[in-house]
């Protein structure tokens, strides 16, 4: 069957390739998305000092906890318009891409007011410490400059993605990665503005990248074109991308609220904690990225089947979609394991700090594959339109034990091991109910189709 330029056959013919094709691109869009921040570190934690590097790593879970909720809300938008895709209903998707793109835009302005005025709270409520308060105040509010260009962005490709084309995104993000880390250099090591600098070259390179995503849409012809005067927010099309983005979201703030708290726990020991944590938390996400990619592409790819009402090729695409990920994940897992103290040395050369670093690498990064035994079966719920069951697994499995543990284990054991050990111990119980709620969900989705399709 012949497809229009840059979109994916996703109902027809093998699927093991075309997933590939699908995920390797959005996971190395992911990782160089996780470079920003990665390069922020990298930066000042060769050309400046601890302090500065602790201000810009404490910041992490306070940027997933006040973004969390809107780049999940993308999910939706991906799922409606390949919902749409599937089921040949192309002349609704002019008024969805407009919706979303719209829908980006006021979220993006929305987050911009509010990370500039809970900076400080949030901060000190997560009890960072007060020699890097002041620095990490102000790099939150700079990053959150470039926050109206980071939702464009996830959001635009999010439109991308759901007709199959993850190259375009994965090139703009090259673009703006390659951006950001000479913007670092230039900013730190030439003009000295440490943590200003490092702010200001996120929120650039964020605009770089949302600004070619804009520039792929309003070249589309088609459905698919963007054109200012017709934006604009459909009531129905809003509901849709609600009805789906909204549990993905509110898990995704549950969980960075849970991260938060055990970023507490971690400030707790001090600056060279905070610093060898985070330099070694840039590597969980490089893990997190390829089983996030696969995941992106179960939700696109489950979502046009199931649109075309073809349960079978849904059940297949979950199936081949987790034993290629997952053994993609091991092997990336495994190489960094090996070359773990090279690597970490590209963020810091302190010896106290490597030590910190080692003990979420032995602890949390060696068993990291167990989180796409959720996540990627999450996202075949997704996309079989059922939301609110991920979303609900998730957040006790990943956030109210973690809660628990932290203020019951973690109180008991007050040991850095004892508090990074929270993680392989949720990924486990979150994996074994998320497998057991799929095949339900999924047997109840499947049965209302058409039985010739349904096999």
């Amino acid at each position: 069957m012949k497809t229009r330029s840059n979109e994916v056959d996703m109902v027809h013919g093998p699927l093991a390739g075309k997933i590939i094709v699908f995920a390797l691109p959005l996971a190395a869009s992911s990782v160089l998305q996780q470079l920003f921040n990665a390069a922020d570190l990298a930066v000042v934690g060769r050309f400046a000092n601890a302090e500065a590097m602790a201000a810009v790593g404490s910041n992490a879970s306070v940027i997933s906890l006040l973004i969390s909720l809107f780049v999940g809300m993308s999910v939706g938008a991906n799922v409606v318009v390949a919902n749409l895709l599937g089921a040949g209903r192309r002349e609704e998707l002019s008024g969805a891409v407009h919706t979303v793109i719209t829908l980006a835009l006021a979220a993006g302005a929305f987050l911009l007011v509010l990370g500039i005025l809970l900076a400080q709270p949030i901060l000190r409520l997560m009890g960072a410490p007060e020699n890097v308060m002041n620095l990490a105040v102000l790099y939150l509010r700079i990053y959150f400059l470039g926050m109206p260009a980071m939702m464009v962005y996830n959001y635009g490709s999010a439109v991308l993605r759901s007709r199959g084309d993850s190259r375009r995104p994965f090139l703009s993000l090259t673009a703006s990665g390659v951006l950001n880390i000479c913007l670092n250099l230039f900013f730190v090591v030439v003009l000295h503005l440490h943590v200003i600098g490092v702010g200001l070259a996120t929120s650039l390179s964020n605009c770089l990248a949302a600004g070619l995503i804009l520039h792929f849409l309003r070249t589309e012809e088609g459905e698919f074109h963007l054109d200012w005067k017709k934006l604009g927010i459909r009531k129905k099309y809003l509901l849709g991308v609600m009805r789906i983005g909204l549990p993905a979201g509110l898990q995704g703030m549950v969980f960075a609220l849970s991260n938060v708290v055990i970023q507490s726990g971690i400030n707790s020991f001090g600056a060279d904690c905070i610093a060898g944590q985070t330099a070694a938390q840039n590597f969980d996400f490089v893990s997190y990225c390829v089983i996030n990619a696969f995941s992106q592409a179960t939700v696109t790819f489950v979502s046009q089947n199931y649109g075309a009402g073809d349960a079978g090729r849904c059940k297949k695409v979950l199936r081949e979609a987790f034993l290629i990920g997952m053994g993609i994940d091991i092997t990336v897992i495994a190489v960094i394991y090996l070359l773990r103290y090279t690597l970490i040395r590209l963020f810091t050369t302190d010896p106290a700090v490597i030590e910190f670093a080692m003990v979420r690498f032995d602890y949390a990064f060696r068993v990291h594959f167990l989180i796409g035994s959720y996540e990627i079966t999450a996202g075949a719920m997704r996309g079989l339109n059922h939301s609110m069951v991920p979303a609900l697994i998730s957040v006790i499995g990943t956030c109210v034990f973690r809660l628990l543990y932290v203020f019951t284990f973690f109180q008991a054991h007050r040991t850095i091991e004892a508090l990074i050990l929270v993680y392989p111990v949720s990924w486990v119980i979150t994996g074994i109910s998320m497998v057991t709620a799929y095949f339900i969900v999924s047997r109840r989705c499947f049965a209302r189709l058409p039985t010739a399709r349904a096999a």
